[in-house]
């Protein structure tokens, strides 16, 4: 492959400030519906970036489980990388990239963690085998084979087969707080269409169209 040559040119449509409402989780929630209305794969799959104490950033996969006016919500091991990370610095960065409609989303905010109801109700909507495999996997540590893995998994099934599954104490969510967005729409000749929100000091939001 010749990375060098492989390009495409943007063509699905622009986007204008007229088209944006007002408030960036709105106009969030209908790209995200959008996306849902043509069954692209994974629409809620957002990459999520924390960064560590030496401020090496990581990036990950994370799948959007809540969205509305208080944030955006995930769910996670409370040891893994990235929960550790986060307790260093709260400021996180995630990215919905729907490349089939050539639209992107980023948003930075402030990430705390979720209360235990709303933790235990949500592991309690999970399916069985999601909730045991919360209990199986030490997230982020080494683990020496896939068949050490799944006997554990088998452990833990036969374990709680007699009954609801707790919810573990090293597992729960958190609520990402926005302090900006920007919408990104793919154009010709690579002038995309971009807009920025941020906020300002009476908590409303600023639109600002960006160059490409």
């Amino acid at each position: 492959m010749n990375l060098a040559q492989v390009r495409r040119e943007y063509l699905k449509g622009g986007l204008n400030r007229s088209q944006l409402d007002a408030d960036p989780i709105t106009q969030l929630q209908t790209w995200l519906t959008q996306a849902g209305d043509i069954d692209l794969v994974d629409a809620t799959a957002m990459t999520l970036a924390t960064v560590d104490a030496t401020g090496q950033p990581s990036q990950r996969i994370v799948l959007l489980k809540r969205l509305d006016h208080r944030g955006l919500v995930f769910y996670t091991n409370l040891k893994s990388r990235k929960s550790l990370e986060i307790l260093d610095n709260r400021k996180v960065s995630v990215n919905f990239a729907w490349l089939p409609i050539e639209r992107q989303v980023k948003i930075q905010g402030v990430a705390t963690k979720m209360s235990m109801a709303e933790n235990l109700a949500y592991f309690a909507s999970r399916p069985a085998d999601s909730q045991i495999a919360a209990w199986a996997s030490k997230q982020s540590q080494p683990v020496s084979s896939r068949k050490l893995l799944n006997q554990t998994f088998e452990q833990m099934k036969s374990k709680f087969s007699g009954g609801n599954i707790p919810l573990p104490d090293f597992w729960g969510g958190y609520l990402i707080k926005p302090t900006h967005f920007e919408f990104w729409q793919g154009g010709g000749a690579r002038l995309h269409d971009s807009f920025s929100y941020t906020t300002s000091a009476d908590a409303t939001w600023n639109i600002q169209r960006l160059a490409p």
